[in-house]
């Protein structure tokens, strides 16, 4: 792995097929949902004659189609406190006209008084859930931003935009439907549905609700076939005991990458991962840059430098498991709050288990808030049981986050994080080593920009940064001393040159042009 040209170990499908598990996490729903999801929609696509490319189509399309919802997740908890609990609920309900309304009415709010339970539901029903709509879009766009990044051809970007469509022509885009979805999209949406129901409340269940939407949210062909092998194609699915061996073993998603490629997509998993919290965008890259470059000032071996480097891009993947309402928020924690926020580390290694190139990097990974005491998490480790890889990856990612804004404070200047840092090493919970390491590498002078991204102005730069970290419009004018309108121009314009919509398609921008490893202003 410490070449950037040899095979990393891992393909893609397998990598995918492990974030998958923290897609599943964040839907509400126990690991391998999406997986098996993919299982089932493919062998309905065999009775429905798809060809090689479009199984796999079919296959990144299911394991990434709802990676998206992260983009819009602090807008959903916003509006509907535990964004996890909110999906979970929602397999339940045909998303579409009054029944959709009445689902969004009866969730907005959750978690808060009264009063803001009211005025959301009131502000939903008179405004027809378009902000929600406005997130869907979000959503898609997001997923195939990322699809592309990965790599993926336009039939994956294409049909990854097509997931909060209908075959009614009803969904999100609303013009599109019917023989205009593409066959892997049509087969994803049933088994997406099927796969919950037949889980939960057996296959009878299952049959029903498809029965039910046939028509509406699905494709009639696809509810036909399913309804024609259904009690076979669960009956086959339970003695299937492992989905990633049959997507390993696939010659049609076989596709290794590099050293390069892994770094490259470990970099897109990282982005999407940060966006659940508008406070975090950028957090696991910038991780991984002090964690590596730490590791190099400590003489670690090269092999050693590029896990530790490549486990601070995956540290946080069990956030996912985390609702936006707790990470966002800006108060003590409850003891129940706290378990969760404790329980991501487990989570980080148990998604990325396999195959065994991942493995190793999710061992790491788990570390970031072990202390040589004993009194991190998530398995308490102490002393010798902590690896120096796991030593200098719990002290950079310390130091970022004390240097990053958080819902509960602002950023620490550099000068505090370090005088921090040096107190946990008094008191035994971090390595001398690793922290002078640490702190040595973030004194690096780093290089001013001199021009933004996509011929952003320096004033562009800032207001980008700032709405990225999750800034409104008014707290971009009273930080920079200017009018909301005038932010309002600058962000039209920001949008237009780089060819985004939202605020998390911004901050993508942000993060992929390492634009938030500094508030300070550019340059002219």
């Amino acid at each position: 792995m410490g070449t950037v040209d040899q095979d990393a170990g891992v393909g893609l499908a397998d990598l995918l097929g492990a974030f998958s598990l923290a897609t599943d996490l964040g839907l509400g729903q126990p690991m391998e949902h999406v997986l098996r999801s993919w299982w089932i929609a493919a062998r309905l696509g065999e009775e429905m004659g798809l060809d090689d490319d479009e199984r796999a189509d079919l296959y990144y399309i299911a394991v990434l189609a709802w990676v998206g919802c992260v983009a819009d997740t602090p807008e959903v908890a916003g509006w509907f406190g535990d964004d996890i609990a909110f999906r979970a609920d929602s397999f339940g309900v045909d998303f579409a006209g009054l029944p959709a309304l009445a689902f969004l009415v009866r969730h907005a709010g959750a978690g808060h008084s009264a009063w803001d339970r009211l005025r959301l539901a009131t502000t939903l029903v008179a405004t027809g859930a378009t902000g929600i709509e406005r997130g869907l879009v979000s959503h898609c766009l997001s997923t195939s931003v990322m699809a592309e990044r990965l790599g993926l051809g336009p039939r994956v970007r294409d049909g990854l935009r097509q997931f909060f469509c209908r075959w009614d022509g009803r969904g999100v885009p609303d013009d599109v439907g019917g023989e205009d979805l593409a066959r892997p999209v049509r087969l994803v949406h049933l088994a997406d549905v099927v796969e919950v129901f037949a889980r939960t409340a057996g296959v009878d269940a299952a049959l029903e609700v498809a029965r039910a939407r046939r028509g509406t949210k699905f494709d009639p062909a696809v509810v036909d076939v399913f309804g024609a092998v259904a009690r076979g194609l669960f009956a086959e699915l339970a003695e299937v005991e492992d989905v990633a061996a049959v997507v390993a073993a696939d010659p049609v998603l076989r596709r290794p990458l590099t050293g390069r490629d892994l770094d490259d997509a470990l970099e897109v998993v990282a982005d999407f991962t940060d966006l659940r919290s508008t406070y975090r965008a950028g957090h696991s890259r910038a991780v991984a840059r002090l964690a590596g470059a730490s590791a190099e000032t400590a003489g670690l071996p090269a092999d050693d430098v590029d896990a530790v480097r490549r486990a601070g891009l995956l540290h946080d993947v069990g956030l996912h498991g985390v609702p936006a309402s707790i990470l966002d928020k800006p108060g003590a924690l409850t003891a129940t709050e706290s378990e969760r926020i404790r329980a991501h580390s487990y989570y980080t290694e148990r998604v990325l288990a396999r195959p065994p190139a991942l493995a190793r990097l999710a061992r790491i990974a788990s570390l970031s808030h072990e202390r040589l005491d004993g009194s991190g998490y998530h398995r308490g480790l102490a002393g010798a049981a902590l690896p120096a890889t796991g030593r200098i990856l719990a002290a950079a990612d310390a130091f970022q986050a004390m240097t990053e804004p958080r819902p509960h404070r602002a950023a620490l200047t550099p000068e505090a994080a370090t005088a921090m840092l040096r107190q946990d090493v008094r008191a035994g919970r971090l390595a001398p080593d690793a922290v002078d390491a640490v702190l040595s590498a973030a004194g690096a002078a780093r290089p001013r920009r001199r021009s933004g991204p996509a011929g952003l102005t320096p004033r562009e730069v800032e207001v980008l940064v700032l709405i990225a970290r999750g800034a409104s419009t008014r707290q971009v004018a009273r930080r920079l001393g200017i009018t909301a309108k005038t932010v309002g121009t600058f962000v039209e314009r920001i949008y237009t040159k780089t060819g985004v919509s939202t605020r998390s398609g911004a901050a993508l921008v942000a993060v992929q042009h390492g634009l938030l490893d500094t508030l300070e202003p550019l340059e002219p």
